[in-house]
């Protein structure tokens, strides 16, 4: 059985990128859990996911003990402190399963709760709707595979909101929610109604903490950038500070703006430029990809002066193919612990 800091030794399908990913591994010795002091700032580190197909293969991550969802998320637990829950963006959580998830994992461990695809007019599966959304549609919009929210009664949608809050509270009751993350997609830019959409958004979370990431470049262009973070500073939310691929319309710069002093996060997606706006390309080709020490490394002294100015700071790998996060994730938090 490997050591709780490393990962198992050999890729059951042998693949080249994740059996150079276990062997970098192999040699870390980060802290653990990851959980890295700057100064009075805590920075954790982990990824978008615990239960990506890919990352669940026999022989890629978790050891053969780990066979069921609670052993799982233990072990995850045992090397990371924060974990990004994108379960919630295909079907609302219930209160009971944010139960479970707080009972599992140790008392300094955080959840990021991605929100549900109709909370940032994404569209979800009719079918993945709980009975009481369902049981308030018409026939006619029952009946359809997709449904986006502007296509539902308002009541509907007042009402998936209210059951994304009271699932997700059990955990900011047990001071284990980081933040709900507010992923708005490529084609929502910036308009005269951005402001009430966020502030919208703060109204119907409550004291929630909330965490917002754009997919489309205009949001940071020089015009639009200081409107954006003021309008997040307003409304208590962090900008999510993103590490992607440059030069398309969705191209977010990788600026470490901080809009809220208690949490600063950043999402680190890959630099796979060649899959980025490519049509057609599953998420898990969309992501594959591992980083270098030096790509690292050029982060670390970013990390270092976000949290100069926040109280707390996730650094969340988002590259969800095999072992490349969860790899890539344990060499950040040993590059800050160790000053890059």
């Amino acid at each position: 059985m490997p050591s709780p800091t490393q990962a198992p030794r050999r890729s059951s399908e042998h693949d080249p990128g994740t059996d150079a990913a276990l062997a970098r591994a192999e040699n870390l010795r980060p802290p653990k859990p990851a959980l890295v002091r700057v100064g009075a700032t805590g920075v954790h580190f982990g990824t978008a996911s615990w239960t990506d197909p890919t990352l669940l293969k026999p022989g890629v991550f978790y050891p053969d003990r780990a066979s069921s969802p609670e052993a799982r998320l233990k072990y995850y637990a045992s090397l990371f402190s924060v974990v990004e829950v994108d379960s919630s963006y295909y079907a609302l959580p219930t209160p009971r399963m944010a139960e479970l998830w707080a009972e599992r994992t140790p008392q300094d461990f955080i959840f990021d709760i991605k929100a549900f695809a109709w909370m940032t007019g994404h569209a979800t599966e009719t079918e993945r709707l709980p009975r009481i959304l369902k049981d308030a549609l018409p026939d006619e919009l029952l009946s359809k595979k997709r449904l986006y929210a502007k296509d539902v009664p308002h009541d509907v949608r007042d009402e998936a909101w209210r059951l994304f809050v009271d699932a997700v509270r059990p955990l900011h009751d047990e001071h284990k929610l980081g933040a709900v993350f507010l992923q708005y997609p490529s084609w929502v830019r910036p308009a005269e109604h951005s402001a009430e959409m966020l502030s919208r958004a703060r109204r119907r979370l409550g004291n929630l903490p909330i965490a917002v990431e754009f997919r489309h470049g205009d949001w940071l262009s020089r015009e639009q950038r200081e409107r954006t973070l003021a309008m997040l500073r307003e409304n208590e939310m962090s900008y999510v500070i993103v590490d992607e691929p440059q030069g398309f319309t969705s191209s977010v710069p990788p600026t470490t703006a901080v809009t809220s002093p208690a949490l600063a996060v950043v999402r680190m997606h890959g630099h796979r430029a060649e899959t980025w706006e490519k049509r057609g390309t599953p998420v898990v080709e969309r992501f594959r990809y591992l980083y270098d020490e030096s790509e690292l490394t050029g982060w670390v002294p970013k990390v270092v002066e976000i949290a100069g100015e926040s109280e707390q700071v996730h650094v969340v790998f988002n590259n969800c193919y095999g072992n490349y996060g969860t790899t890539n994730a344990l060499e950040m938090a040993a590059l800050v612990a160790g000053g890059g």
